[in-house]
């Protein structure tokens, strides 16, 4: 390049210099949003204020991980359905956590990187709060589950929420591991809990895993209870309130309540008794249960949540359809509340008995619509 006869550059440097900016430019921005490696494993991971990448699993931070304890927290589970975000429901979370330390857990399959998988974090920390630190932990391999940084950082949460995915992810991770005995311990503690979609499948003492990949439909289920894709799980997590409950999601939505009277009916029949229940929550919608026990729909739910209890025994054989009388449905709307103690709905918004015969609601069936569909739409996950 040359000088002009002032001294200064020739315009022609000018589009040159714009290149090399714009080049600088771009790759700082992709080093920006690239994970970072972990750090020492002799360096506990809450005392680092920033995200990183283990080859196990991935980790994000919003707020002060050196920051203290919550003085006092408070025992509550929020129990989402999908299908979107229940504010009242994540504020509830952060409030009984005393503003202290929120862990947010997801988990999947692959070497995939998703940069926004800390936005939950974020949201506790910048919306829902104030809260000290929230840290999610996104579980890639069952060897997550025994790193002393991931255990060290559930057992010092002092509220939890599991997020969506695929709940298998969660029990091919975490049963059997010290993960599954931090959680069971988080509860036991007093502490607040709460679950979405695949997070709330797995809250319940009893669980659809979903361990064959598939999506259990409710026509399936009621054909044959016996289906290979009839995944159940019955000594996972131990939330007090939920040892004889067992959750479904998406409810209305994806037509569930059948599969949900299949998944009672089959669970009953295991333990030899009808005193396992059924709980269902629709979409944005969710069900914010106290310290005492009682549960009530979140002010800003879209939907409702469903109580399923079956007083009468069941017609179960291999390869064979569901016959079951006399199914109890409660919905709860808005007024209304479940007493997990008795398990019992007060003000329902609407009571059902359901008969199911050779697999199939009858035709005047109350509740038709959410009993049963005969296809998915294409794209559903």
């Amino acid at each position: 390049m040359q000088r002009d006869a002032s001294g200064r550059w020739g315009t022609a440097l000018w589009p040159v210099l714009a290149v090399c900016w714009a080049s600088t430019s771009i790759i700082v921005s992709a080093r920006a949003h690239e994970p970072v490696p972990p750090p020492s494993s002799t360096q506990p991971a809450a005392t680092l204020a920033r995200d990183y990448r283990d080859p196990n699993y991935d980790y994000f931070v919003a707020g002060d991980p050196a920051a203290p304890r919550a003085a006092h927290s408070v025992a509550g589970l929020a129990l989402m359905g999908g299908g979107g975000r229940v504010d009242s429901a994540f504020k509830f979370i952060a409030t009984h956590a005393g503003g202290g330390h929120i862990v947010i857990l997801r988990a999947t399959q692959g070497d995939t990187f998703d940069g926004s998988a800390g936005d939950y974090g974020k949201a506790f920390v910048g919306e829902w709060g104030p809260v000290a630190c929230a840290q999610t932990v996104v579980f890639r391999t069952r060897e997550a589950s025994f790193d002393p940084r991931v255990v060290a950082i559930v057992r010092g949460a002092d509220g939890i929420f599991l997020a969506g995915g695929d709940q298998g992810n969660y029990i091919r991770y975490w049963k059997g591991t010290p993960i599954q005995d931090a959680l069971d311990a988080h509860v036991r503690q007093g502490r607040p809990i709460g679950g979405s979609s695949a997070g709330l499948a797995v809250l319940g003492r009893y669980s659809y895993t979903s361990l064959d990949g598939g999506s259990m439909e409710s026509k399936v289920a009621l054909a044959n209870p016996f289906d290979a894709g009839m995944t159940l799980e019955s000594d996972f997590l131990h939330v007090a309130g939920l040892d004889r409950v067992i959750t479904d999601t998406h409810f209305s939505a994806r037509s569930r309540l059948g599969r949900l009277i299949a998944f009672v009916a089959r669970l009953n029949e295991r333990k030899k008794g009808r005193d396992i229940v059924g709980l269902g929550v629709d979409e944005k919608t969710a069900l914010l249960i106290g310290a005492d026990g009682v549960g009530r729909l979140a002010p800003d739910s879209a939907g409702h949540a469903w109580l399923v209890r079956q007083p009468a025994s069941a017609t179960l054989k291999p390869g064979e359809p569901l016959t079951i009388e006399r199914v109890e449905v409660d919905r709860l709307d808005a007024v209304s509340s479940l007493d997990l103690k008795p398990m019992r709905v007060r003000a329902a918004g609407a009571a059902a008995t359901i008969d199911i015969v050779g697999g199939r609601p009858a035709p005047t069936s109350p509740l038709q619509a959410i009993l049963l569909r005969e296809r998915a739409p294409p794209g559903e996950s």
